[in-house]
Formats: structure tokens, C-alpha cells, sequence
């Protein structure tokens, strides 16, 4: 499975973050079948494109154009990523606290069915004492002026 880096062709499904299964590999171009979203089943041609170095960046000694395919293998996705896509099954592996709930909500509910969601939380060291946590942030007005409890 890959995914897709760049919008190439949003019309046709090629958008940054669309998954693809690779179906063959040509010197130029990648032979792939969308494997998400509405355009699932379609085949498609994904052109070598060129990626420039930026000429500000002081990494590079000297800048270069590198022609390549922008896909990538995708065993995992950042959950910003997944944002806006229903998966049939959902890992989660949380090393560190999600930034805010507003994210936890959408890495949680991206798969079909609660019980396709599996979550692996490292134990907190509670003797560090720089060790982060999602603040449980929850306004009490706003649910009083709503009469819930």
C-alpha cells in the first residue's frame, strides 16, 4: 500500500493522502489501483515528477532537481493525515499524549466500527516530572447552560 504525496489530479482521485496499491513499475511512471474513497477501483499513471531542493536551505551545498514518483509505502499514517478517511481497521500506538481531544476524536473515529479500534498506550513514567498529558479539559458552564449533567 501507498500513499499519495502531492495533489496531481484531484478530479481523477489523485490527491495528497489517497492510498494505492501498487500494480506495476515502470521506469517513468507507477501503475496503481486507488484503493479508497470514491474513486475506489480505479486504475491509474502516476509520472515521476521534480522535486527541487529549496535554494535557501542550507542543507544543500548545491541545489538539485531530483526526479521521482510521490508516493510513499504506507504501513502507518500521522492522524492528520487520516483525517476525512474511513478505514476498515485502525491502529493506534499513542508513545506520547495526543495534542489536544480534537485529535484523539478524529484518530478514534476514523475506523468503520468501534470494536475495528485497536490503541496502545505506553504507561506514563510518573516520576518525571516534564511527562505531558491530554488535559480531560471540559467546561461546566457550557454543559449547565445546556442541562446536561
Amino acid at each position: 500500500m501507498q500513499v499519495c504525496l502531492r495533489n496531481i489530479n484531484p478530479v481523477e482521485g489523485l490527491c495528497n493522502g489517497t492510498r494505492l496499491i501498487c500494480k506495476s513499475l515502470l521506469p517513468n511512471v507507477l501503475g496503481a489501483v486507488i484503493a479508497s474513497g470514491q474513486h475506489r477501483g480505479k486504475h491509474v499513471w502516476i509520472p515521476k515528477i521534480p522535486l527541487e531542493t529549496n535554494p535557501n536551505d542550507s542543507k544543500y551545498l548545491i541545489p538539485f532537481v531530483r526526479r521521482q514518483i510521490p508516493v510513499r509505502l504506507c504501513f502507518a499514517m500521522t492522524i492528520n493525515k487520516s483525517q476525512g478517511q474511513t478505514l476498515s481497521y485502525v491502529g493506534l500506538y499513542l508513545k506520547q499524549p495526543v495534542f489536544c481531544h480534537g485529535q484523539l476524536y478524529v484518530a478514534l473515529s476514523r475506523a468503520k466500527t468501534g470494536s475495528n479500534v485497536k490503541v496502545l498506550i505506553i504507561p506514563p513514567t510518573y516520576s518525571d516530572p516534564r511527562t505531558e498529558y491530554t488535559a480531560n479539559v471540559v467546561y461546566n458552564e457550557v454543559l449547565e447552560k445546556a442541562n446536561m449533567p
